[in-house]
Order: C-alpha cells, then structure tokens, then sequence
C-alpha cells in the first residue's frame, strides 16, 4: 500500500479536486478507474456506502486502493495467467455457473403475475407482511462524554441544518464503522440494539437530536432520528413487487418440475 501511495501522488497531479465528482476519477497505464467501478467495489466492502459520501481521505484510500488491483492485474496479465491450464478449467465452470443462472433468471422473468394473484396472495398471508415499529438512524460515536456534549451543543447552535451538520460531524468525529456514511445505520427495530441505545432512538420525534449523550458498551452516543414506521401491516403497494417475486418462484419450481420432466424423456441418461 505504501509503494502504491506513491503512484497515487504521481497521479495526484492529474486529478484535481472537481475530478471526483465525474465518472472517471483516476487512469493507470491508459486504463480508467470509473466512479462506478469505485461503488461497486465499496459495495463489497461497505454495503450501503457511496464514493461521494467518503472524506477527501478516505477517497484517495479506496483509488489507491482500485490503483492497486489494476497494477497486479497488469502482472497477471505478463504472467499469461489465462492461459494457464487449471484458470481455464475454472473459468469454464464459471461461465457454465453463470449461464445456468442467467438462464434461471431469464425463465423466471417471463412469468407473467396478475396484480388480482398478487393481491390474494396479500390478504391471504397478511400475518406475514405485520411489521414491528422501526426506526431508521445516524448516529455519532466517541469516547467520552464531554466529547458527545461538545458535539450536542455544536449541533443546537446550527439547527437550521441540523442533518447536514450532523452527517459532517459524524464524518469528521465519530470513531464508529458508519462515519464513512454520516453516521447512517440501516432500519432496526426495538431488540436488534443494546436496550439503551433503543430506547433513545424509539424516544426521538424524526428530524430531532438526543441531547443528552447515550451511553454503551460501546462509548457515547449522539443520535439523530431521520424516519421511523409504526408497527402494522405494511401496506400492499410496498410489498407488491416482493410478493411477485415469491409467487414467480413459486410457479418456477412447478414449471421447472415439468421441464426436467420432459427433458428426461428424450435425454440420453446414464447413473452409474
């Protein structure tokens, strides 16, 4: 990484402030690292987390990083790695793999679900779309207490912008894994966070701050309350494309039952 860190100085020079707002944000050897291709990568890493919302740091890490992979890549290549006799064989099966499974894909995708179906399916099964009350939220983490009241009396005195603040404070200052987001967590409810830490959060009207810092195991919070669902039935509209994906795998399998079926009886099979 420290020898790589020197190509990313070099590059550097090319890639000014702006150029990671657009699509190709760094060049090794004529061949382009694209914002896309960044996300992706961070996908992987971080779910949930996007190139723009990174710190200026944090962005050269991650370029750096795909900097890297390109160079190795590059060796692979002068190795002739793809013509080794075992990469082959494996990339046969993987091209086999993935036929197999763009070929599912594409028999599922032409199961036609009437929206009648799916709403029987709905009221049929309703117990199975009741949800739990749930929040969603960002929150900042830091060591001690004083530091979560500096930062509590920081975000009072801007609350005008509060979010904004917030999310580039949890940026700057929270030491957990979700200041790479702002401090963005995904929805929970009550039972999936240490009882403290819910109870602050599900206490919280949306847009509002805690103002006292939250104390955990794991430090001391500050948290912000961006949205919450109150416990009930989900309404169809939100769960209608999901129930569609159940009921198209549902009749896959059958239909899959009867292509193995016929594809049996005209197949030359041998079990030895």
């Amino acid at each position: 990484m420290k020898v790589m860190f020197k190509v990313f100085i070099a590059l550097s020079l090319f890639i000014g402030e702006g150029l990671f707002a657009s699509s190709i944000v760094a060049s090794v050897n004529n061949v382009d690292i694209t914002q896309d291709e960044i996300n992706e990568f961070l996908s992987t890493q971080l779910p949930g987390s996007n190139f723009s919302l990174l710190t200026e740091d944090q962005k050269k890490t991650v370029v750096s990083q795909l900097i890297d992979s390109k160079l190795f890549l590059e060796d692979a290549k002068k190795m002739k790695i793809d013509k080794n006799r075992d990469f082959i064989e494996e990339l046969k099966k993987e091209k086999e793999k993935l036929m197999l499974a763009f070929w599912m894909k594409k028999k599922v995708e032409e199961i036609v679900i009437a929206n009648r179906e799916a709403k029987v399916y709905y009221r049929d099964n309703l117990k199975k779309f009741n949800q739990p009350a749930s929040v969603k939220v960002r929150h900042i983490l830091l060591s001690t207490e004083g530091e979560a009241k500096d930062i509590i009396r920081e975000l009072t005195k801007h609350d005008n912008n509060l979010k904004e603040n917030f999310i580039a404070l949890a940026k700057d200052k929270s030491t957990g894994p979700s200041s790479v987001n702002g401090g963005e967590l995904d929805w929970f409810i009550k039972e999936q966070m240490v009882p403290e830490f819910s109870e602050s959060a599900f206490s919280l009207n949306k847009g509002e701050i805690t103002h006292y810092p939250v104390k955990t195991q794991f430090g001391y919070h500050v948290i912000y309350l961006e949205d919450r669902h109150d416990a009930g039935a989900i309404p169809f509209d939100v769960v209608k494309s999901d129930i569609i994906k159940v009921l198209r795998r549902l009749k896959f399998k059958k239909k899959l039952a009867k292509l193995s079926k016929k594809m049996k009886k005209t197949a030359k099979i041998s079990v030895k």
